[in-house]
């Protein structure tokens, strides 16, 4: 057995957050989650530490540390999604307040550390939400560009254009130019865009074979993802909504599951049309070269089995 893949989640939950989390927590044999940041994003960074915390709880993993990052873009104010995600984050199933602390060192100086004291090549950075943290990292030390083994995010979209505008999915449009700088920084990137995710959508028969495992954090799941998907189902009219940010964890334990190609991908920053697009270049006719390997297709079948049997083991 290979010794796990260390990673770390750098995170703002929301409901798929904590499936995400929940996911990479059932995998102890393949990750190692060497901690787990917080960054604003879907609602604001008190929250999103608070939401990190309650799920490390549920899943009875309170060895897990737990860092708070940025409570804001690098240079614009804080766009946040509790029309989607509830006024906690995490809306749906009646959750005890953490009893976990946080760290006391900031989640870019951990992540910082982290990546400059193991060895290159060692630690995977799961993005499941804006890249502030990252790309406060980068400012901090760009060093850490070279020793990151992969960067794995879920966030933009090209065929599936935006989902919070109609150009911009919501994790690049709340900091495009964190996005801009992690996209130029020449790191390995692993790229899980809307493109990838509308493809996971939870019918209520997943969500059901969810629940009816029975355990507290699998039956909590269920009934986040029963809130969550209410906001899709309505604007696109499907039985059930897509599961973005657990995808991110699905690939590095499955890769097999999912295809895409490398593409060069820009971030537009100055547009008010068009702000947070991710200018992905599929068919390779701009002439740059690509910076990422973008996600298009997935077996979504094979992607809610793998989710299913990981939370029956917490």
């Amino acid at each position: 057995m290979p010794a796990p893949q260390k990673i770390i989640i750098d995170t703002d939950p929301g409901q798929d957050d904590a499936a995400a989390i929940m996911l990479a927590l059932g995998s102890r044999e393949e990750v190692e989650v060497l901690g787990i940041c917080a960054v604003a994003g879907n609602v604001p960074l008190t929250l999103t530490s608070r939401n990190v915390r309650i799920v490390c709880e549920l899943c009875d993993r309170r060895d897990i540390k737990v860092y708070e990052g940025a409570s804001g873009p690098l240079e614009r104010p804080l766009v946040t999604a509790e029309h989607v995600h509830g006024k906690t984050g995490l809306d749906g199933p009646v959750l005890p307040e953490p009893s976990m602390s946080v760290e006391r060192q900031h989640a870019v100086d951990f992540i910082v550390e982290t990546l400059m004291r193991e060895p290159a090549g060692t630690v995977t950075l799961c993005a499941l939400g804006p890249l502030t943290n990252i790309g406060m990292a980068l400012r901090r030390e760009p060093a850490i560009a070279g020793r990151i083994k992969r960067l794995v995010m879920m966030g933009g979209g090209f065929f599936e254009g935006g989902n919070i505008t109609p150009a911009a999915e919501f994790n690049i449009y709340v900091d495009p130019e964190a996005a801009a700088e992690v996209f130029a920084a020449g790191m390995p990137i692993t790229m899980m865009p809307l493109d990838v995710t509308h493809r996971l959508l939870t019918y209520r028969r997943r969500v059901e074979r969810l629940k009816a495992i029975g355990t507290r954090p699998a039956v909590a799941l269920a009934e986040m993802l029963e809130f969550f998907e209410r906001f899709d189902v309505e604007k696109y009219g499907s039985d059930g909504g897509p599961l973005h940010d657990p995808s991110v964890i699905a690939w590095l334990l499955k890769p097999e599951l999912f295809s895409g190609r490398d593409c060069n991908v820009e971030i537009e920053t100055h547009s008010p049309l068009t702000l947070g697009m991710t200018v992905v270049d599929w068919w390779q006719v701009s002439g740059r070269r690509p910076n990422a390997t973008v996600m298009r297709f997935a077996d979504d079948q094979g992607f809610f089995d793998l989710l299913t049997e990981r939370v029956a083991r917490l």
